[in-house]
């Protein structure tokens, strides 16, 4: 008789549930990847996955949550070695460009998963939705900072940026929504 799964093992096998998924689903697609492709990236037997996740949707919505605290704190880890306020704003853009810029760059993984998913699972768009509320309470929260009212325009400039990035593969568009925003903040400082 196999030794009972400890808490711990089932923490790790979580863990690296969640990291074969996420590289599988943001780099092929949710709707491209099956399970059996999850269980031979992740090295667990299927039996083990569907005991930490009873369906692909749960793993889906887990990794976006997980995906989402790691995303915007490493943005706000970013924005906040920034002393200056506006500049803060700005650095937003700044970090866009680099995460643009890395290899195996898709786009926002919470646009993509509505794509596929929204309309059809309400745990997958009550996801994406929070996630999108959270970045723009942290960009409202940096543009009032900076004093200044333009923060729907900033966010869009920051959400257009992303998409526009991920449907071109080019960073410079983080730079263009940067002079954009700059000029939006230096009309209402």
């Amino acid at each position: 008789m196999p030794a009972p799964i400890t808490e711990e093992q089932t923490r790790s096998d979580r863990e690296a549930l969640l990291d074969a998924a996420e590289g599988l689903f943001y780099g092929r697609g949710i709707q491209a990847v099956g399970m059996d492709d999850v269980r031979a990236a992740s090295g667990l037997p299927l039996k083990r996955i569907y005991r930490i996740f009873a369906a692909k949707e749960d793993l889906v919505v887990a990794m976006l949550r997980r995906r989402d605290g790691r995303w915007r704190g490493s943005l706000a880890a970013h924005v906040d070695q920034v002393p200056d306020p506006r500049d803060r704003v700005l650095a937003v853009f700044d970090w866009l460009a680099g995460w643009f810029a890395e290899p195996g760059f898709r786009g926002c993984a919470w646009v993509n998963a509505h794509g596929e998913l929204g309309p059809s699972s309400p745990a997958v768009l009550a996801e994406v939705r929070a996630h999108k509320q959270a970045f723009h309470d942290q960009i409202a929260a940096w543009v009032r900072a900076a004093g200044s009212p333009a923060v729907e325009p900033v966010f869009l400039l920051a959400e257009g940026a992303i998409v526009t990035a991920g449907i071109t593969g080019d960073p410079a568009h983080a730079h263009h929504a940067r002079a954009a925003a700059a000029t939006l903040l230096s009309a209402s400082g």
